[in-house]
This record gives structure tokens, C-alpha cells and sequence, in this order.
């Protein structure tokens, strides 16, 4: 006897529809409120004891702590990828419900269409989690910049180069500004402290894991890539064992290429930008370090440049460069995704 089911969470409560394989009996209902430890309790009510059991959950905001809840009560976890959940629930012929999304799931579960995504061990999603808030913290950053050299342009300051130096610092505190200009500067700046504050010992953080970690020490021996891109693209790559090619791997950073064609139109290509924005930003930072003269793979940026404009040679960089992982991170099997022994990562009792 088996027990499959789906559940569809959102902030106030997480609606689950399971279905007994044996005898065809139903059970819907809620469990409120959507936290950790009633979703637990509720587990442990429902299947204590059972290892016939298997939940499926949208990786949308809220799944990790189902799936580790799920994993601790013996539960097998199944990870839907949102986007093709929806290709596959077709076009709406009334409105969506949660009970609705949640049937969706347990029947795609039952037939075996689930689009499975898969889901990291601990101490990687704890990396992850970092890395994606150093990449936050760089966007804000860069937003408090644009922010003041938007409000030296409103007044009519000429245009101040290299604002984090000290040039740019004495040349923003000469600018002639209104009273609330200088207000509107003063506030911006103390904001990039802040943000810079937090940035370096996060960065510093993240290039000791790089360091550590067996999967990014690997990647780092690649050109153009650091402890601090190794770390987040080894994070949001996770077991490349998964994929059966490396053109796989180019469509999770979002590096592959589009084209709309019809009849007789067709569309310049363009990146679908649909995997990890967190892996397509450290491949890119990367390849442009790779497209240095001394670097191995100048030769080939130069012969893409020759015949393509603006970022595309750069790009196309980060194709090879990504491939390469794959290769370096699959060869190296279950070792890839080891814990260092000095790791601080523990997971939640």
C-alpha cells in the first residue's frame, strides 16, 4: 500500500490532497498554520512509522522546509519545477484553486509525469543561501550608486567617474547640491557603507568555503574562475550527475539561445535567461577573465568578437566555461557535493 500526495503552500496555509493507491480513498484538507512545526506535526500524525509514503511540493518559497521535514519523518520528498507544472496543467478551463494545484501534483505524481527538480543537501542550500544574498547585497549596492549619480545629474553636477574611490568621494563633496540634494547624497552614502558592512565578511565567507569545499577547490583550477564564483556556481550547479549532457547544464544557467521563427519571420537570438541568475552572473564574471591575452581561451574570444558584437563573445565564454564544470564536477561523482570536515553547517534539530 502506498500513499501519494500533493501539496500546494502559501504563507497562511498549506493545502495537501493525497490519495491511498490500494483502496482509492481520498484525503484533502488544510494544515494551518504553514510553518515548520505544525507541517511536521502532521506528518508524524498522519504517516508516522510508514516508508510507503510520497509528497509532492512545488520549488517555489516554502518547499525547503517541507522537503526536510519530509526527510525526517521518512517521507520521500518530490520537488515539481513550477514552470513546466504549469505547461502541463493546460490551458484553464475554471479558476485555479489551491485543492486544484494540489490534486495537480498528486496526480502528476501517480502517472510518473512529475518534472522533477532536485533537491540539495543541507550544507548546500546553506551555501546557496549565502551566495544569493552577496548577490543581493552587489544589486544594492549598485542601486545606491545609480541613485546618487541620478540625483548629481537632476541638479545639473557634471557626471563624477569612479564614485567609490577617493577621487570620487572628494568629488561628490565639492558638488554644488540643493540642501535636500546634499540630504538625498548623505543618506546613499551612509547606505553603501552599510551594504559594504555587511558585503566583506560575507565574501570572505564565501571564499573560505570555496577554499574548503572539494567541488569548488576543483573548480577553482579552472582559468578565470575564483574561490567566489567556484563556490556559487558549484551551489547552483548542485549533482551534475543528474544531467546527461552538458547542454543541460547551459540551459540551467539560462546561457542557451532562442529564436522565434514562423513561416518566413524569424527573430534574432537572444539568452532565454531562464535558469539560476546566481550561476549566470558567476559564469559571466568568469569569462571575463578568461577572455584575458593570457588566458587559454583568448584565441577563441577573439575569433567569436571578430564576427559578433557587444557581450556575445563574452557569452559564449561562459558556454565553454560552464561545460568545463560540468565535465570537472560529474567526473568527480559523490565527491563533488562532500562537506568539508571543518564545516559550520548543521542542519535544524
Amino acid at each position: 500500500m502506498t500513499i501519494i500526495g500533493g501539496l500546494d503552500v502559501h504563507r497562511a496555509q498549506i493545502t495537501f490532497d493525497c490519495i491511498d493507491t490500494d483502496t482509492g480513498e481520498v484525503s484533502r484538507g488544510r494544515i494551518e498554520p504553514a510553518t515548520r512545526a505544525a507541517f511536521g506535526k502532521w506528518l508524524r500524525s498522519s504517516f508516522q512509522g510508514r516508508q510507503d509514503v510520497k509528497l509532492a511540493v512545488e520549488g517555489c518559497t516554502g518547499w525547503r522546509f517541507m522537503a526536510e521535514e519530509m526527510q525526517l519523518c521518512g517521507v520521500e520528498a518530490h520537488l515539481a519545477e513550477p514552470a513546466d507544472t504549469a505547461a502541463l496543467r493546460g490551458r484553464k478551463q475554471r479558476a485555479k484553486t489551491d485543492r486544484s494545484d494540489a490534486r495537480l501534483l498528486r496526480e502528476l505524481l501517480v502517472d510518473g509525469r512529475l518534472p522533477e527538480s532536485w533537491i540539495p543537501p543541507f550544507h548546500v542550500l546553506e551555501v546557496r543561501a549565502l551566495a544569493r544574498m552577496y548577490l543581493s547585497l552587489s544589486a544594492e549596492r549598485q542601486a545606491w550608486q545609480q541613485r546618487i549619480h541620478a540625483q548629481v545629474y537632476h541638479q545639473g553636477v557634471p557626471a563624477i567617474p569612479a564614485l567609490l574611490t577617493a577621487t570620487g568621494q572628494a568629488g561628490l563633496a565639492q558638488a554644488e547640491l540643493s540642501a535636500a540634494g546634499r540630504r538625498v547624497i548623505d543618506i546613499a552614502w551612509a547606505m553603501l557603507e552599510a551594504v559594504a558592512q555587511q558585503m566583506g565578511p560575507l565574501k570572505a565567507q564565501l571564499e573560505g568555503l570555496g577554499r574548503r569545499l572539494p567541488g569548488p577547490r576543483s573548480l577553482d583550477a579552472l582559468y578565470g574562475i575564483g574561490p567566489l564564483t567556484a563556490v556559487v556556481i558549484w551551489a547552483e550547479m548542485g549533482d551534475c550527475q543528474r544531467f546527461r549532457r552538458s547542454d543541460q547544464v547551459v540551459r540551467l544557467a539560462g546561457l542557451d539561445v532562442t529564436v522565434w521563427s514562423s513561416d518566413s519571420r524569424r527573430s534574432a537570438g537572444h539568452l532565454s535567461k531562464q535558469g539560476a541568475p546566481a550561476l549566470r552572473w558567476a559564469l559571466y564574471e568568469a569569462a571575463l577573465t578568461a577572455a584575458r591575452a593570457s588566458s587559454p581561451d583568448h584565441d577563441y574570444y577573439k575569433a567569436v568578437h571578430g564576427r559578433l558584437q557587444g557581450r556575445w563573445a563574452v557569452l559564449s565564454v561562459a558556454r565553454k566555461l560552464v561545460r568545463r564544470c560540468y565535465h570537472t564536477l560529474r567526473e568527480m561523482g559523490d565527491a563533488a557535493l562532500a562537506e568539508s570536515t571543518d564545516s559550520a553547517f548543521t542542519p535544524a534539530a
